[in-house]
């Protein structure tokens, strides 16, 4: 078994189970020198028939009772996701004599003695709890929180399959483990663990914590608040590096001095200013937003802990699209794997142009206090607890904008069409709405940037060139991973 591979104490004895296994199994080239499993039990009946919108349930509830940045969150999603689809594309290879596309990494035709019924259920619960377990359980490489989520994990595996996770399975020997391990060793050492401190940078114009006295939440007082700064760093999947499709738009300008003096730089604040703010002040006395702004705002917001973060409403959003057009378990495994691979590329593409570049932009609320507009200005953006916040990173690009249009760009190139239809849900506790029907794509992932600055946390250049660099990554994901045959 790979060292990179985290296991809990309490899984050792069916780990030497499936390691003796695979011992027979490589003196004798036949899985039939092998005593039969027992036969499996029939599942317990299943509220959600897909297992890979089941597992991406799990995943969301992951990110909910961790919290956290959103950028380790989708290169979760694409750990997962990914190996899902290599899993599934084994027993696709195996029982239905067919690849369909290409894999991830590697999908491997696996010995077998006759297809079972749950077989498809079980390659991929097995490989979902594996990767989710070294991503979240008590034994993780990465521990961005001190959440431990092994009881939570096998709750969910147990009311999954009716058995416990540390159960031997001969899947485990013939598919499970190689996939697991071709993960886990693929993204060994790929710098999500870095944690190095920001470092300040004290010109106007320049990000810093926006904890003002009036709007203290606690999570960003100070520069060791930033959250993931050298995420830009991270091995992409599929880009080349973080800064292949890097925004051009603010190095034209090379310093702070000559940002804050331009007349672009001025109008993106004065926009940001009337259309974002909580609420009027004496130095901004229109709020020019609608009502139906206020309900997207909040319908995309997600940014507090204890919601699935951005990336897992474009999981969400993905769930919703494929089960109204009836996706098979196959066809969701690509899915699900192209989308996170490409929320995953975006969210580091998204922090190399935030803390990676010349000008790391502070938020609106910095420039329009700071900048002498307005002492009094908040965002609408609050968290839970009522105290009005920004994220604790620079504004520009819009992480938002780009993970909307990362995932827009993949869904369209999916289906074949911008143009479907469609509802999506969200959970943000704030959101007098909580469903909204689009026409297209595109248009939710326009909604769902424009929302930044109807929220004051975005400029308006933030959320154009997020959905730009977001289509970029879709497009160099969708052309270059899984494509079919």
């Amino acid at each position: 078994m790979s060292a990179n591979i985290r296991t809990t104490a309490r899984r050792t004895a069916a780990w030497r189970r499936a390691l003796a296994a695979t011992a027979v199994l490589a003196s004798t080239g036949s899985i039939l020198a092998l005593t039969p499993a027992p036969a499996q039990a029939a599942l317990p009946a299943q509220s959600i028939a897909d297992p890979v919108h089941y597992w991406n349930d799990v995943l969301q509830e992951a990110f909910r009772r961790t919290g956290g940045g959103p950028v380790p969150m989708a290169r979760a999603a694409a750990m997962m996701n990914a190996a899902i689809y290599d899993a599934e594309s084994s027993y696709q290879l195996k029982w239905k004599g067919r690849m369909t596309s290409a894999a991830y990494i590697a999908a491997e035709n696996y010995a077998g003695i006759a297809e079972g019924p749950d077989e498809e259920e079980r390659v991929i619960g097995r490989t979902a709890y594996d990767i989710l377990l070294n991503l979240y359980g008590l034994n993780r490489p990465n521990k961005e929180t001190t959440v431990d989520l092994t009881s939570f994990l096998d709750q969910r595996f147990s009311q999954r399959f009716g058995t416990s996770p540390t159960a031997f399975d001969l899947l485990d020997v013939t598919v499970v483990n190689k996939m697991v391990t071709q993960m886990m060793t693929k993204r060994a050492g790929d710098g999500s663990d870095n944690q190095q401190l920001y470092t300040l940078n004290n010109e106007q114009g320049a990000w810093r914590p926006t904890s003002y006295p009036d709007m203290v939440d606690g999570k960003c007082d100070d520069v060791s608040d930033a959250v993931n700064p050298f995420w830009g760093q991270v091995r992409p999947f599929s880009l080349t590096s973080g800064s292949q499709f890097r925004p051009t738009r603010l190095g034209r300008f090379a310093t702070y001095a000559n940002l804050v003096a331009s007349p672009e730089y001025k109008a993106q604040v004065e926009a940001v200013r009337t259309a974002g703010a909580a609420a009027p002040t004496a130095a901004t006395p229109v709020v020019n937003r609608t009502a139906d702004q206020v309900n997207a705002a909040w319908f995309w917001a997600n940014d507090n802990d204890g919601t699935y973060k951005p990336p897992g409403q474009m999981l969400q959003a993905t769930r919703e699209v494929s089960k109204a057009r009836g996706l098979t378990v196959y066809q969701n495994a690509r899915l699900f794997a192209l989308v996170s691979i490409a929320l995953a590329d975006t969210g580091i593409a998204v922090r190399d142009a935030k803390f990676a570049t010349p000008i790391d932009l502070w938020r609106p609320v910095s420039a329009i206090r700071e900048g002498g507009l307005d002492p009094q200005w908040k965002p609408l953006l609050k968290n839970n607890a009522g105290v009005n916040v920004s994220p604790c990173f620079p504004a520009y690009v819009s992480g938002h904008a780009s993970f909307g249009a990362a995932w827009a760009g993949v869904m369209k190139r999916y289906f074949g069409s911008d143009d479907l239809a469609f509802d999506l849900t969200t959970d943000e506790p704030l959101a007098p709405v909580k469903t909204r029907h689009f026409t297209s794509f595109s248009a939710a992932a326009k909604e769902d940037a424009d929302s930044r600055i109807w929220l004051g946390v975005h400029f308006p250049w933030d959320a154009t060139d997020g959905l730009t660099l977001g289509e970029q990554v879709a497009n160099q994901v969708f052309t270059t991973q899984l494509r079919t045959l």
